[in-house]
């Protein structure tokens, strides 16, 4: 029973809301269009799920093995750090993973393609795989682009643009511009979630060597990057509230600004980087909540 416990703790439960909000919206958005299918959706979400969970155990591995993840660090003590999972176990568990999101990926390209869109189905197959390397080069090898400040990089493109582009796709078979800016704003702050928790730890991953963006931007930039972010993506989901208005009720995700200012201005006087683990949880729930009320918002 405490192994499981331990094993719950490194799937870090925390961060799979925010995995999912890109593919709320974008059946929200398939909704809409009439074209909205259970299946899809279900295997959708459980894809991601896995695909953030293999992101979580890799994360833990990579940190874990370069000594990244130690005493200096402020968030939430990690398995291989504290010793409660040996790297092999680890490693284990990586691979299972692995093969669990590819199943999964395999099912969902299948039900949402079936073998009439076989150019479509190589595509995602070739984007599936492109995912699970993904999760696994953030921290581990000696090329991770987690140690290059290229983490939010990839977080906008996987938690962004293929997340609500790439969820609207699976229903509809084609693109459309509705997507591009619920795609930016969900990806934007996805950004400054990773980049909240760079802040957090931007001491210690000096030390280690882990040059992550906010390592490289400074403690006073990095502020100013971070803001840059929220705001821009409040902006974006403004103009997809005006171009796609119907009725006051395709503006109810604006609802979510009050918190967001608040954490902007929160984060913009922090001085104490412990006090920034609270506003992780806070952003990140915060992006779900405003993705699910643009989602809900532009069904009316």
């Amino acid at each position: 029973m405490k192994n499981s416990v331990v094993w719950i703790s490194t799937m870090r439960l925390r961060t799979l809301p925010l995995s999912v909000s890109g593919i709320i919206l974008a059946s929200c958005l398939a909704a809409q269009k009439g074209l909205f299918n259970w299946q899809i959706f279900v295997l959708a979400i459980l894809t991601t799920l896995s695909l953030q969970i293999l992101s979580n155990l890799a994360n833990d591995y990579g940190d874990g093995i370069k000594g990244t993840d130690n005493q200096n660090r402020i968030g939430p003590e990690r398995a291989i750090q504290s010793g409660k999972i040996s790297p092999p176990a680890m490693l284990k568990a990586i691979r299972i993973n692995i093969f669990v999101s590819i199943v999964l990926a395999l099912s969902l390209i299948l039900v949402a393609f079936g073998f009439e869109n076989i150019w479509l189905s190589v595509f995602f197959i070739a984007l599936g795989m492109a995912s699970v390397i993904a999760a696994m080069k953030y921290t581990i090898g000696d090329n991770a682009y987690g140690y290059k400040g290229l983490g939010d990089v990839f977080v906008f493109i996987f938690f962004g643009l293929v997340s609500v582009i790439g969820g609207y796709v699976l229903y509809t078979k084609t693109i459309d511009f509705v997507v591009f800016l619920p795609a930016f704003t969900v990806g934007l702050l996805s950004m400054g979630v990773l980049n909240l928790n760079n802040m957090r730890d931007i001491i210690s991953d000096e030390k280690s060597n882990k040059n992550t963006l906010a390592v490289k931007l400074g403690q006073k930039k990095v502020k100013i990057y971070h803001t840059l972010l929220i705001v821009s993506a409040i902006i974006l989901s403004v103009l997809f509230g005006v171009i796609y208005y119907k009725s006051p009720l395709n503006l109810i995700f604006i609802v979510a600004y009050f918190p967001l200012l608040q954490h902007v201005k929160a984060v913009h006087t922090n001085k104490n980087p412990k006090l920034l683990d609270p506003e992780l949880k806070k952003l990140a729930l915060t992006t779900v909540f405003l993705a699910i009320l643009m989602g809900v918002g532009h069904l009316f």
